[in-house]
C-alpha cells in the first residue's frame, strides 16, 4: 500500500478572515501528526483571494512547532522567483529547527500570473529557463558541494530534495539528478501517464536516491455516507471550476448553494478532466480509487489534497482516510 501524505493549500472556502485559515492549517497539521499521515506540506501562491499560502518557508515553520512526527515540507518553493542560495538558508534554518523531518519540494511553475511572477523577482524579469541550473546551484549548497559562499547555517543533516512538476522536463530533470519526483494531477489532471516511465528511463543514481521514487498529488475527499461524499464532490468541483475558468466573484459557494448548479460547457470539460485523477466518496471507496491511480502511476506514494468548504468535513475526511489506510498501524 502506498505512503499517505496531505498537501495543504490554506484555502480560503467560506468568508473568513486569514489567521483563522491559517489556524486551519495547523490542525490540519496537528491531526494528521496525531493520525500517522507520512507528509505534511504546504503549497506556494500569491495574488490569490482564494488560497492564502504564499510564503511556505513561515508556514513550515509553525506546523513543525505544532508537530511532533510528520515530516514537512513544501509542494513547493516556486524557484525561479528567488535566489537559489536564500532558499538553501531557509531550508538550512527549517532543519536546523525540526532535524529529520524537513522536505524540501522545488517547482518552475510562477505560483501567479507573469505580473505577478515579474514583482516576485524583482528588479530583473523571472527566466524560467535558468530553473535546471538553479535545482544544481540549490543541491549544491545543501549538501555542501558548493562551498563559497558558506551556507549559514549548515543543514542539520539531509533534507530530502523534490521536483514538482507535470511536464516531460520535469521527468527528465528529476531523473538526470537523480531526485524524487512528485506529479500533480491535481494541478493538471491531463498530465501525460507517460511521465512516470520517461522519470524512470532517465533516472541516474544519486547520494539521495539510489532507486526511481515517485509521488502523484491527487485531489481526494472521504466522506461517512455517499449522499454525503456526493455533496462534497459536487460543490468542490463547482468552486474550482469557478475558480480555474475565471467566472469567481470571490467569493466560493457553499454545498448548499450548489445541489442545484449546472455546470456550462466549459465547467463540464474542466470537472470532466478532474475526476479522471480524483478520488471522492466513502472510506473504502476511496481507498480503492487512490490505489487504482498509484498502480496506474507506479508511485511510490500518494500526496492528496483535502479542500472543503466546511472545515469540519475536511478533518472527518483526514480520520476517515487514515483509518481505511490503517495509518496508525504503520506508523
Amino acid at each position: 500500500m502506498p505512503r499517505l501524505s496531505i498537501l495543504d493549500q490554506s484555502v480560503r472556502f467560506a468568508s473568513r478572515d486569514a489567521a483563522s485559515i491559517f489556524q486551519g492549517t495547523l490542525e490540519a497539521a496537528r491531526l494528521c501528526d496525531r493520525l500517522g499521515y507520512g507528509r505534511f506540506w504546504v503549497s506556494e501562491h500569491h495574488a490569490s483571494s482564494f488560497i492564502c499560502g504564499s510564503s511556505p518557508e513561515v508556514l513550515i515553520s509553525a506546523i513543525g512547532a505544532a508537530t511532533t512526527r510528520i515530516r514537512i515540507g513544501s509542494g513547493g518553493i516556486m524557484l525561479p522567483h528567488y535566489s537559489a542560495y536564500k532558499v538553501a538558508e531557509n531550508f538550512a534554518v527549517l532543519s536546523n529547527l525540526y532535524p529529520g523531518r524537513v522536505d524540501l519540494g522545488v517547482g518552475r511553475a510562477p505560483g501567479a500570473d507573469m505580473r505577478v511572477a515579474a514583482v516576485l523577482a524583482a528588479p530583473h524579469p523571472p527566466d524560467f529557463r535558468r530553473f535546471p541550473q538553479q535545482v544544481v546551484q540549490l543541491r549544491g549548497h545543501l549538501t555542501g558541494e558548493i562551498r563559497e559562499p558558506r551556507l549559514s547555517p549548515e543543514p542539520a543533516g539531509e533534507v530530502p530534495l523534490w521536483i514538482l512538476g507535470t511536464s516531460p522536463d520535469s521527468a527528465i530533470l528529476a531523473g538526470q539528478l537523480g531526485l524524487p519526483y512528485a506529479i500533480a494531477l491535481f494541478i493538471n489532471p491531463m498530465a501525460e501517464r507517460g511521465l512516470a516511465d520517461i522519470y524512470r528511463h532517465h533516472f541516474t543514481p544519486s547520494p539521495q536516491c539510489s532507486a526511481p521514487h515517485l509521488m502523484i498529488a491527487v485531489t481526494a475527499l472521504a466522506a461517512d455516507a455517499p449522499d454525503q461524499a456526493r455533496r462534497l464532490q459536487k460543490n468542490y468541483h463547482v468552486n474550482i471550476a469557478r475558480m480555474l475558468l475565471g467566472n469567481r466573484d470571490g467569493q466560493a459557494l457553499s454545498p448548499d448553494e450548489t445541489m442545484d448548479y449546472e455546470f456550462d460547457a466549459r465547467e463540464a470539460m474542466l470537472v470532466g478532466s478532474q475526476a479522471q485523477v480524483s478520488a471522492f466518496g466513502v472510506a473504502a471507496e476511496v481507498r480503492d480509487r487512490l490505489e487504482q491511480i498509484a498502480r496506474t502511476f507506479g508511485a511510490d506514494e500518494i500526496m492528496v489534497s483535502t479542500n472543503c468548504y466546511d472545515r469540519a468535513d475536511r478533518m472527518r475526511s483526514l480520520e476517515l482516510m487514515a483509518e481505511c489506510f490503517e495509518l496508525a498501524e504503520a506508523a
